[in-house]
């Protein structure tokens, strides 16, 4: 059998088969690529994207290599429930300002109501004059009458108290506060003045009271000052020593050692804190001065009604609830306000005589003449002249000093 031609695939076998691999045709080369034809791809038919042959001049440089990120801080943990476990948390309590604000609205009432209730069983006292008096002047004048009546002490009270049991009523203490323009002024009147009184001669001052009572001591001096008097306030014997007790104390200042036995008073000189007694002691007593008498005595009931007021209208008195209900319920027992006077108008009262020393005010005694106790005409009707017109500021040094005396 005679050999085919070999059919390798190039076509040199056999030139039937030449055609076909295009050896025939000049320029063909039958191992060269058939080009594909370019179509339109199917909907349904998987696309394959061209792979970038590794170093290839076209490849992106790598991303630098990014900073280690910090770490978390880590949450505080939550302090695990009372019953143990992974319980719910448990939530802090909010800071409520409605609260607070609830709080001071109460305090505010508290402090409204507690005077006003209080106010309710003040005494009233009729103490304006009747007749012809002094025509309204600029400024306010407040009487203040300390009386030594002890209808309304116990037999027990007096003894503690060192009043005794005289009978009748008159006026351990006579002041004048007059508040204005300038500063104010607290004027004492000595108990012993020796002045006219309407109807019943010339005599001391602090008989008027004895004889007629507030009217007639009010009018005895509107006569002689030919100062209007404005407003009364009247208080008792145990009142000041109430009081005192009341806000706690006070501080007094005798400049020598006091020792009256009717007027239950032992002190040694010097600053001191004086509960009610001790103070009522220190107001009254004018045996412990032989040379001028009642003259340090008014000096030294100015010192302690100062300092009263000082300690009624301090900070703590408000804030300590237990202190301002004692105090606002001791003064009906022992105040009396003129009638027309409201709690407003006390009110004011009792905060002008915190400010009767220093700069905000003026304490003296009427300009006397001697120690018997005669006032001096033209030195007092200078410093009366000065209150009538609210001209306090304008008052000479020589007017106001604490005996009423000239200074020397």
């Amino acid at each position: 059998m005679a050999d085919r031609p070999r059919n390798d695939g190039s076509g040199d076998g056999d030139p039937e088969f030449g055609w076909l691999y295009g050896k025939n045709q000049p320029g063909n080369d039958p191992t060269r690529p058939v080009p594909r034809q370019q179509r339109e791809p199917r909907p349904d038919e998987t696309r394959v994207m061209r792979v970038q042959p590794p170093g290839s001049s076209t490849t992106p440089p790598p991303p630098p290599p990014r900073a280690p990120r910090p770490a978390p801080t880590p949450a505080p943990s939550t302090p695990p429930s009372s019953g143990g476990g992974s319980g719910p948390r448990l939530r802090r309590p909010r800071f409520r300002f409605r609260y607070v604000l609830l709080l001071v609205a109460a305090w505010i009432v508290f402090l409204v109501a507690v005077p006003i209730y209080a106010w309710t069983s003040v005494d009233k006292v009729e103490w304006e004059p009747r007749g012809s008096r002094p025509d309204d002047q600029p400024g306010t004048t407040y009487l203040l009458v300390g009386s030594d009546s002890r209808g309304d002490l116990s037999e027990e009270e007096r003894k503690k108290l060192g009043t005794g049991g005289a009978a009748g009523q008159r006026t351990d203490t006579i002041m004048l506060l007059h508040t204005g323009a300038g500063p104010n002024l607290l004027m004492s009147i000595p108990r012993d003045s020796i002045v006219p009184i309407p109807g019943h001669g010339t005599t001391k001052i602090n008989a008027a009271y004895a004889f007629g009572g507030p009217r007639l001591l009010t009018r005895t001096i509107e006569e002689n000052t030919g100062i209007r008097v404005d407003h009364y306030v009247e208080i008792g014997m145990g009142g000041l020593a109430g009081v005192v007790d009341a806000v706690g104390g006070i501080e007094i200042c005798p400049e020598k050692d006091m020792k009256d036995k009717q007027a239950n008073l032992d002190i040694k000189k010097g600053c001191q804190e004086a509960d009610g007694v001790t103070a009522l002691g220190y107001a009254r007593s004018r045996k412990t001065d032989a040379a001028l008498g009642d003259i340090t005595r008014v000096k030294h009931q100015r010192e302690v009604v100062s300092a009263v007021g000082k300690k009624v209208l301090s900070p703590w008195t408000v804030l300590n609830p237990v202190r301002y209900w004692q105090l606002n319920n001791a003064i009906p027992g022992f105040f009396g306000f003129g009638e027309g006077t409201g709690p407003v108008r006390a009110g004011m009262w009792a905060m002008a005589m915190t400010r009767v020393n220093g700069e905000n005010g003026l304490t003296c005694t009427v300009p006397i003449a001697d120690l018997a106790v005669n006032w001096d005409d033209e030195r007092s009707e200078q410093m009366f002249q000065a209150m009538r017109e609210d001209k306090v500021d304008e008052m000479d040094d020589k007017l106001c000093t604490p005996t009423g005396l000239p200074p020397r």
